[in-house]
């Protein structure tokens, strides 16, 4: 029999629109006193809806049926029981708050209950956490594979998909034919600590598919490109800060590219966050949403300086959710500058710039084609795309 495991970490990703990092721990407090909102389900009902509109019609030409697992409540129960999608329940979480525990007790039933596919939404930690659930099941215990649904704040890990709608059309694939889909290997990689360096965890099994998997998060491909890269970079965020218009509101992205601006300038650079400079000085240090609203509102004119996140080619979607559709209906089309550096963008493969803003169609800012910039005189013309 065919089943599909369905987990959701209801609070993935809250944190992203509010200028913060994460939701783990103490974080989850801080977002919610600043107003954060569930993310996760909304991006759990894209996939699902999808998923199942796909299993329908494999249904109806003969394929096996599919028997759903999921833990009542807000870990996926309850999402399945509004789209009135039967499900057999797991036990329910042990607390109205859910925690990393929970997540890691649910995974491993599923696996004990021999689940096909295991399809859980969230980020880099809720990642973590399924996959020390894997690690702990009994070797006897037949293969599971899984698939993350994007929710998060940073997912540098490569067991996601790129959107929720290219993890509905993996999953479909998948259990309509797991023997001719096969699995391969994924990384599984987070930060220790907000400051940290993304670590690699371990490794889990995904769906082997040839498009919808994002990679992991890289840098360049050796030594030397990365010493002239950054000499580039250093000198185009001079060139970027002495091209500076007095009155315009700049908005800096996170990174380390974008930081070589903020060098240039003299001013101190957030590094995981989004920045707002106006006339060489800062006004707003890793901004959330509402500040860049209210910012941007009360400046006309301003330009978004973005990086690229290296090995997935993510612009928006991946660490920035602060730069929301309403945020980037103000800043407008023609006022954004993509930063990157050429060792950076000729790794991309496929050689595309990918936005995942949280909303069906691709920001209008952020569509078509776009130049990044790579060294002082130097840039390349590259499409955006939004699956």
């Amino acid at each position: 029999m065919t089943r599909l495991g369905v987990l959701v970490n209801p609070i993935a990703g809250m944190g992203g629109r509010v200028g913060l990092h994460g939701t783990d721990g103490a974080a989850l407090d801080e977002a919610r006193e600043r107003g954060a909102e569930p993310v996760s389900p909304l991006r759990a009902r894209r996939t699902l809806s999808r998923l199942r509109r796909a299993l329908a019609a494999t249904g109806e030409r003969g394929r096996p049926s599919i028997t759903v697992l999921a833990p009542p409540g807000p870990m996926g129960g309850a999402l399945l029981e509004e789209m009135g999608w039967p499900y057999q329940p797991l036990p329910a979480p042990e607390a109205a708050r859910t925690t990393a525990a929970d997540t890691r007790r649910l995974a491993a039933a599923m696996v004990e209950q021999g689940v096909t596919l295991l399809l859980f939404v969230g980020g880099d930690g809720t990642a973590r956490d399924v996959a020390a659930a894997l690690a702990r099941t009994p070797a006897q215990s037949a293969p599971v594979t899984v698939l993350g649904v994007p929710a998060g704040v940073k997912m540098h890990s490569s067991v996601f998909a790129l959107t929720p709608e290219a993890a509905a059309d993996i999953a479909a694939a998948y259990l309509a034919a797991p023997g001719r889909v096969g699995r391969r290997e994924a990384e599984v990689i987070d930060r220790l600590d907000a400051c940290a360096t993304p670590q690699l965890i371990t490794t889990m099994p995904v769906p082997a598919v040839e498009a919808g998997l994002q990679g992991p998060k890289s840098g360049g491909s050796s030594m030397a490109t990365r010493a002239g890269d950054l000499a580039d970079l250093t000198a185009l965020g001079r060139e970027v800060a002495a091209t500076m218009e007095p009155g315009r509101l700049y908005l800096l992205g996170p990174g380390t590219t974008v930081a070589a601006v903020s060098q240039a300038l003299g001013v101190r650079a957030s590094l995981l966050g989004v920045d707002v400079v106006l006339d060489g000085r800062i006004l707003a240090e890793d901004a959330s949403e509402d500040q860049l609203r209210r910012l941007l509102d009360a400046h006309r004119d301003a330009t978004l300086v973005l990086g690229v996140v290296g090995g997935q080619g993510f612009l928006l979607g991946r660490g920035n959710q602060q730069l929301s559709p309403g945020v980037l209906d103000r800043i407008g089309a023609g006022n954004v500058v993509i930063l990157a550096a050429a060792g950076k963008v000729s790794a991309l493969d496929p050689p595309v710039l990918r936005v995942d803003v949280g909303d069906d169609a691709p920001a209008p800012v952020l569509s078509g084609y776009h130049r990044v910039h790579t060294a002082p005189g130097r840039s390349i013309v590259l499409k955006v795309s939004s699956g």
